[in-house]
């Protein structure tokens, strides 16, 4: 268990807040989600109730180490100034931690917010170089991660920082580490995993991790060829890792012997053609075309699956289970969506295209917790150590 903003007194401190501020922007320069700030906020609030000096650091983008004003976060000062109906001070620097934003740092008053520059505009932050997480610390009194999207990278900001200052987490860190800490270490049962995805081999540590812990894994995707292939049945021109038939195999035979019920595709929806407006045929795994390629789980499998779901006491789900992007193949990964918000257990999505699948079809608000982080929560759930975690103090 980590330290929170909770454990540590804040009162007239300059706390350094690393925030995941990587919000997308369009052609005309202007938020089009800005979910990642509003995230933000209840740990600003916090730290304002508590007499706080609140400095902001996040990234943006990827400026590639330089000074590159198209990924500022002025336009993120700004958002975040309307949603808080508070000024917040940017400083914007290329050096990102200049003699303004010392200047700035070192005279903030209790209550004021501000927000340094695009941390990625210097090439050390993602090397993890001493010398500039010795400069961002040079700032305050206390770190604070509330980044668990970056949680992953050993930055600078995300890692390095805490060597120099008392760190811990905010509340949308402490959110994310509950709830995946609570499926991992101590989940109600039946647990259901549901994984799809392009590739296999991006998922094979994830599962080998969970047949330790669940009851039940649904595979879907892309990735779903090559069990289904490694069961003998032709995939016409479906995706396919023929490398990792083998270790399929494996996965397979494990969750057998684990008593862990493996459910695969038995139908799925079929085109010539990677289009939304190809024709199509829904066809059952041991009867698709030489010349067809599967985009979608089928109707079979789109209710067998929501049944599992619907069953479960805990469900994590990572990865669509089709081409989603496309609306005439979406309908498999809706499925799932809907049969999470039906399901009375706990749902966790991880983050990543499962996240923005739920919020295509508008299903967000009968789920239990949907991550902001994609490779963090991946890693996380893969069993490995996030250094944005690890980094901070133990309670």
């Amino acid at each position: 268990m980590k330290k929170t903003v909770r454990d540590i007194d804040v009162n007239g401190k300059r706390v350094f807040v690393r925030c995941d501020f990587n919000v997308p922007v369009d052609e005309s320069g202007n938020i089009t989600d800005d979910r990642r700030i509003r995230g933000a906020v209840p740990t600003i609030e916090y730290l304002l109730e508590n007499g706080a000096k609140i400095i902001l650091a996040s990234h943006m983008g990827r400026p590639k180490g330089k000074a590159d004003m198209n990924y500022s976060l002025k336009i993120v000062a700004e958002r975040l100034s309307e949603i808080l109906d508070k000024p917040v001070i940017f400083v914007s620097e290329p050096e990102v931690v200049g003699r303004k934003t010392k200047e700035q740092a070192k005279n903030i008053k209790q209550g004021e917010i501000m927000l340094i520059e695009n941390l990625r505009f210097r090439e050390e932050e993602t090397k993890n170089i001493p010398e500039f997480s010795r400069e961002l610390a040079s700032l305050a009194d206390i770190y604070v991660n509330d980044a668990f999207g970056t949680a992953h990278r050993a930055h600078c900001s995300t890692a390095g920082i805490a060597d120099y200052l008392p760190a811990v987490s905010g509340f949308l860190m402490e959110k994310e580490l509950r709830f995946f800490g609570d499926i991992l270490e101590a989940p109600k049962h039946p647990f259901t995993a549901v994984l799809g995805g392009a590739k296999v081999k991006d998922k094979i540590p994830l599962i080998e991790n969970l047949l330790d812990k669940v009851d039940r894994i649904i595979i879907g995707g892309g990735m779903a060829f090559t069990f289904i292939k490694a069961q003998g049945h032709e995939i016409g021109t479906s995706l396919l890792e023929e490398e990792c038939i083998p270790v399929t195999v494996e996965l397979m035979k494990k969750a057998d012997e684990k008593g862990v019920e493996f459910m695969l595709p038995v139908d799925e929806l079929c085109a010539y053609e990677f289009k939304n407006d190809s024709e199509t045929k829904m066809c059952d795994v041991d009867a698709i075309p030489d010349d067809m390629m599967g985009l979608d789980i089928g109707e079979k499998t789109r209710k067998a699956y929501a049944e599992a779901v619907i069953n479960s006491a805990t469900v994590v789900w990572n990865g669509p289970m089709g081409v989603f992007e496309m609306d005439n193949f979406s309908g498999g990964t809706r499925a799932v969506a809907e049969a999470m918000n039906e399901c009375k257990g706990i749902t966790v999505v991880g983050g990543g295209d499962s996240a923005a699948a739920v919020r295509k079809f508008d299903l967000e608000a009968g789920i239990s917790h949907i991550s902001t982080g994609g490779g963090a929560s991946l890693e996380f759930m893969e069993g490995k150590v996030l250094p944005g975690v690890d980094c901070l103090q133990d309670k």
